[in-house]
């Protein structure tokens, strides 16, 4: 096989996975020389061979296998970066699928831009296009900046990187959740001429897996252990203040509210974790001083509640369905009305990402 431009590694846990779909969106559908590293993990390699079917014997495919015992897709896909070489790598969920042509897109776009990174258009099952991450004016594509773009809002590595740059990078393995964070940070934070294929083939997620495992909440130091992966960077420390309150700005509007809300319905009542909540605000806003302030109203009213001496669950769930009603000030605008048009506050960020998902 000609020497491949891109080796894309998709890991496999399952014998119900879809595989043969994924790897038939890219070598079928890809003009440019591309290898597929389908990483078996924890699985017996000659069942995900048989789910190959006849990609199982194909050229530009190769079987690995991980066995480690550890559920995380970590392993595996460090697995198969480890067994990259071509200059450019990218990754792929087992469910998901490229539509015809993007990698050749993106390849296209890092050869006019020089991007160490190119984020792929995502289109999320029925909910159409992500809008996630929210750039400037809802149109940027070339010469992205990771604060002024809001880059950390896409949270998963999806499109093509540079392997050449960013060779040693890995996944966060010992995570039970969160292991692509800090990848995708250090992408962001570090990379040279970042560009997204904004109107480009999508890189497509599938919702029709029928062997999801739904986990009850953890301990919340172990929602929140990719902090330490981010922290230990090289690059971390010397972030600009503007881009650690993008970074931080993120974390609590995803991963915070998001920790509150799985806590909401628990046996013991969220005021058993409220102390390891309020560790993590206090943290958070450790990293970038002031940025709760640019959080809209209904949030910081979420905020309040879980730092009350008894936080009321069914408080706390009125003003997480608060946050999604947009035509609301409560929902747009943050306490402090000088900081309504803030790049990092709610009606820009909300704006672009509706531009975003309207782009042609």
């Amino acid at each position: 096989m000609t020497q491949p431009l891109v080796d894309v590694t998709i890991a496999v846990h399952s014998a119900v996975r879809p595989i043969a779909r994924a790897v038939s969106s890219i070598v079928d559908h890809t003009a440019a020389p591309v290898r597929v590293n389908v990483v078996a993990h924890n699985i017996d390699p000659e069942v995900i061979r048989e789910n190959l079917g006849e990609y199982a014997t194909h050229p530009r495919v190769r079987l690995l296998a991980l066995r480690d015992g550890i559920y995380s897709p970590a392993g595996p896909m460090n697995h198969g970066l480890a067994h990259s070489d071509a200059p450019f790598v990218a990754v792929m969920g087992s469910d998901d699928e490229f539509a015809p042509g993007a990698i050749d897109s993106w390849l296209a776009l890092q050869r006019e831009t020089g991007a160490s990174t190119v984020l792929a258009r995502v289109r999320i099952g029925s909910r159409g296009i992500d809008p996630y991450p929210p750039v400037r004016r809802g149109r940027r594509r070339r010469r992205l900046s990771a604060a002024k773009d809001r880059l950390a809002y896409r949270s998963a590595p999806l499109g093509l990187i540079d392997r050449r740059r960013f060779a040693d990078l890995r996944f966060t393995e010992g995570l039970p959740s969160g292991e692509d964070l800090a990848y995708s940070a250090t992408l962001w934070f570090t990379g040279r001429h970042v560009a997204y294929d904004l109107t480009g083939p999508e890189y497509v997620i599938h919702d029709d897996a029928a062997d999801r495992v739904t986990f009850g909440p953890r301990p919340v130091p172990d929602d929140f252990a990719f902090l330490d992966a981010i922290e230990a960077t090289p690059w971390f420390a010397g972030l600009r203040r503007s881009d650690r309150r993008a970074l931080a700005v993120k974390i609590l509007r995803v991963h915070f509210f998001d920790a509150v809300l799985a806590r909401t319905k628990v046996p013991e009542g969220i005021g058993a974790h409220r102390a390891d909540l309020i560790a993590v605000l206090d943290r958070i806003e450790a990293l970038a001083p002031g940025v709760t302030r640019l959080l809209a109203r209904v949030d910081r009213q979420v905020i309040d509640e879980v730092r009350s001496s008894s936080p009321d669950a069914n408080a706390i769930l009125h003003f997480i369905d608060a946050r999604w009603n947009y035509r609301t000030a409560g929902a747009m605008l943050p306490r402090n009305p000088l900081l309504a048009l803030h790049r990092q506050a709610p009606f820009r960020t909300l704006y672009a990402g509706l531009r975003a998902m309207s782009a042609a």
